[in-house]
């Protein structure tokens, strides 16, 4: 992403050092400026994703029992309202009659949000979650430039990989 870097004296108490330095090792950083890149770069991507127009990429992971009667019948529905944001799909079995979805989806930040809302309070799902980030803070984007009406997705061409 950088061409060149620049280098800068960055003065701290020793308390907040020693707590960067801990923080540093837990994430495996290889050094004090790459944890600080990494702090930055969260910080921008929060900042960006302030705003519901914001262009972002969202994993969702839903978790769910297959024996459930119905669940998977509206997962995928849920899903198909969805699919001109949903970029990649998997699903595991776990052990037991656990199953667990995991989704990849593109868009605008309020889209994401509403979708992945609405795929894990599908009725059967034991537990859901969801992450955002904008690909913005990596010198990307996703190419998503429309709103699409709530609930009216139409499907588009996927990208195969």
């Amino acid at each position: 992403m950088a061409s060149r870097v620049v280098r800068l004296g960055v003065s701290l108490e020793p308390e907040l050092l020693t707590a960067l330095d801990r923080w540093s090792a837990s994430r495996n950083s290889s050094s004090r400026s790459d944890a600080i890149r990494a702090l930055i770069r969260r910080e921008m991507a929060e900042e960006n994703l302030v705003d519901p127009m914001a262009d972002a990429v969202a994993a969702v992971t839903v978790l769910y029992r297959h024996t459930d009667f119905g669940v998977q019948r509206r997962l995928t529905a849920s899903q198909h309202r969805w699919g001109g944001h949903i970029i990649s799909s998997t699903h595991f079995h776990l052990q037991g009659d656990a199953c667990l979805e995991v989704l990849v989806l593109e868009g605008k930040r309020a889209e994401l949000v509403q979708a992945a809302e609405d795929l894990r309070g599908v009725r059967g799902v034991i537990h859901g979650d969801y992450l955002l980030t904008s690909p913005h803070v990596a010198g990307g984007r996703t190419g998503h430039e429309h709103p699409h009406p709530s609930h009216a997705h139409g499907s588009r061409s996927r990208r195969s990989g």
